[in-house]
């Protein structure tokens, strides 16, 4: 696992010193990655959501999903979206508020109910056209580690499971649902020299 270190070579003391202060200052091997992502992928539950899901039951017997996010992250989302990286989801459950957050974050690739996630990985690069090397995932749990071990950045969020930390070349400082999928978009952006040109577009 990579972690946050003050080890940062010459070459790269320039990006990492424009680093959010409580960002974990990325290692020269994280920035090196970072430079080369084209395609971001992520996991919901626990990551882009808090993990908590609340099931309520109607009175006409049906099931309603509510999840809660972070306005953070859909604002990074969508600037990842103006700056040309493609994004997708990559989820176990079918949730209609998954499908209706990714709208609403103009989020490229949208996979529910995926008991297996490869296939899914697979389809996304293949439509985006990049490689592992040009891919980020970001997960929080167990079945996230096979897509994390692929990738060519993977980040696991700072509550996931000490197993997918351990394979992930970044921790972010934020947990799940509260602003890592931000993390990773400024981590991406600031690496390939881009964060600057981004605020103006982020701007009501």
């Amino acid at each position: 696992m990579t972690t946050a270190t003050r080890d940062i070579s010459t070459n790269d003391s320039f990006v990492a010193r424009r680093y959010n202060r409580f960002m974990p200052e990325p290692t020269p091997d994280v920035l090196t990655r970072a430079k080369q992502i084209r395609l971001l992928l992520m996991d919901i539950d626990g990551t882009l959501s808090a993990g908590v899901c609340l099931i309520s039951l109607p009175n006409d017997g049906g099931i309603a999903e509510m999840k809660v996010f972070d306005p953070q992250d859909g604002l990074a989302l969508k600037l990842a979206h103006t700056m040309g990286i493609r994004t997708g989801f990559i989820t176990g459950r079918k949730s209609p508020a998954v499908a209706q957050r990714a709208r609403e974050c103009d989020v490229d690739y949208v996979y529910l109910g995926q008991a297996k996630k490869s296939e899914a990985y697979e389809e996304c690069l293949q439509k985006a056209g990049v490689t592992d090397e040009e891919t980020a995932y970001l997960g929080d749990d167990l079945p996230d580690m096979p897509l994390s071990r692929r990738a060519g950045l993977a980040i696991a969020v700072a509550n996931a499971a000490p197993e997918l930390k351990a394979i992930s070349h970044y921790v972010t400082d934020r947990s799940g649902g509260a602003g890592a999928a931000r993390e990773v978009v400024e981590l991406i952006l600031k690496a390939q020299g881009r964060w600057e040109t981004a605020i103006p577009l982020a701007l009501a």
